[in-house]
């Protein structure tokens, strides 16, 4: 891509010269052909490595498992996800193109931002909490902690880490699921938790994550032999 971008742009250069400033002619294949070089387009919304944005909107996908970041490519190429500019930069791409791009931020692990400061209230945070840590049972809603695990930095190798993301992030995702924009391969486990939690509770699980801080060693802890709550198609590798 960079390759192209290049060549694109040095006649630019050469028809409008009465308004470009001279420069050195720096030669396309120069440009190195590594996958650092090719997932620029990924880390200009994404930040430097995948450390996720400053604005809160696109988030953190260094260090999450390899699996799931592959799992997301793919639906957002297949379209079980909805987003535009990535349904169109992933829409010519092979699936082995997309697993060297899960393998590269999979291996990323740049600082964590500082949690976003409280706003909700103290019952809401204790809320987010309860369900973060012990579900809701009444509601057959499994604790958040029984699949993306006990440090909630997710699992291997297809579990996302739910920490380390701005509160409008995650909630955008349950809405997404909750209006059936955001899909995964059946049984879609996320969606049928989902449909189970009120819109206080997904605000509340929300709100509790987003305050968390985050050590810069935590990591995807490694696959449980134990049964996960729901059956889940999205985690399969």
């Amino acid at each position: 891509m960079a390759r192209l971008i290049s060549r694109r742009l040095l006649p630019c250069c050469a028809i409008l010269a009465g308004l470009c400033v001279a420069t050195p002619t720096i030669a396309a294949d120069t440009v190195p052909d590594t996958i650092a070089q090719r997932v620029i387009a990924c880390t200009a919304c994404h930040g430097k490595e995948g450390a996720a944005s400053s604005d809160g909107i696109y988030p953190r996908i260094a260090g999450k498992p390899q699996t799931y970041l592959f799992n997301q490519l793919l639906n957002f190429r297949d379209g079980r996800r909805q987003y535009p500019l990535m349904s169109y930069l992933l829409a010519n791409l092979s699936d082995a193109y997309l697993h060297e791009i899960a393998s590269y931020f999979s291996q990323q692990h740049p600082p964590y931002s500082p949690p976003q400061p409280p706003t909700a209230t103290a019952a809401i945070l204790a809320r987010g909490h309860t369900l973060v840590w012990q579900g809701d049972t009444s509601k057959q809603v499994p604790a958040c902690i029984a699949c993306h695990s006990k440090n909630l930095a997710g699992m291997t190798p297809a579990i996302p880490g739910l920490i380390g993301l701005p509160h409008d992030y995650i909630n955008a995702q349950f809405g997404a699921w909750k209006n059936g924009v955001r899909k995964a391969h059946a049984p879609d486990c996320m969606a049928q938790i989902t449909a189970r939690l009120s819109l206080a509770d997904i605000n509340a699980v929300s709100s509790w994550l987003a305050t968390q801080a985050v050590s810069d060693t935590a990591r995807p802890a490694a696959a449980d032999t134990a049964k996960l709550p729901l059956s889940c198609g999205s985690v399969t590798p």
